[in-house]
């Protein structure tokens, strides 16, 4: 075989060498793709199973009266946070009550809207620790809507909430955090 045979074998080896890995890549970048978007339903559904995260209902739960659990006394702690970007003052009136389970409570959070534009906020609850998401039920929050405030206008907004009589026995405080969010632009 000639030098010039040798070199062309030589050529095309690494010409299926370098076409193996590009397609080996391929696979491994339309792999990781499909991982990345199955990643967020299963996420939910480890956190529907673990009981983690600190999702809260975001609907209004229904309210039976049943008997109200006097042995019990939860501490309920209320923690809020802007968004970037958001320049409001959003703050729990109160910033902890005590609640026996089955006992409804009503608290306040206060928003003024220090822009001078219009705004509308939409706060996004969690429960701390995670487990407890389930046992924290909200009646009415202004979390379930929208809230719009023009330029300079302040607001008091209700929470109306119980804690379940089923919450575990080992779980005497809760942390319920708001972030809010400036929703004006997706809500046009």
């Amino acid at each position: 075989m000639t030098d010039k045979e040798q070199a062309q074998k030589q050529i095309d080896t690494v010409n299926n060498s370098n076409s193996k890995t590009v397609k080996k890549l391929l696979l491994v970048v339309i792999a990781m793709f499909g991982f990345g978007f199955a990643l967020v339903p299963l996420y939910d559904v480890f956190c529907d199973i673990t009981g983690l995260n600190g999702k809260t209902n975001t609907t209004a739960a229904s309210y039976e009266a049943s008997a109200v659990d006097t042995s019990r006394l939860i501490k309920v702690q209320f923690i809020t946070r802007n968004a970037k970007g958001i320049p409001w003052k959003f703050e729990p009136v109160l910033n902890e009550v005590n609640v026996h389970p089955g006992e409804i409570k009503v608290v306040s959070f206060y928003a003024k809207n220090n822009a001078l534009h219009d705004i509308i906020g939409q706060a996004v609850p969690s429960v701390s620790p995670g487990l407890a998401a389930n046992y924290f039920h909200k009646i009415e929050c202004f979390c379930f809507t929208q809230q719009p405030l023009k330029a300079s206008e302040d607001v008091e907004m209700a929470l109306q909430f119980y804690v379940d009589l089923d919450l575990p026995e080992d779980i005497n405080t809760l942390t319920l955090s708001y972030t809010l969010y400036d929703i004006t632009e997706k809500s046009s």
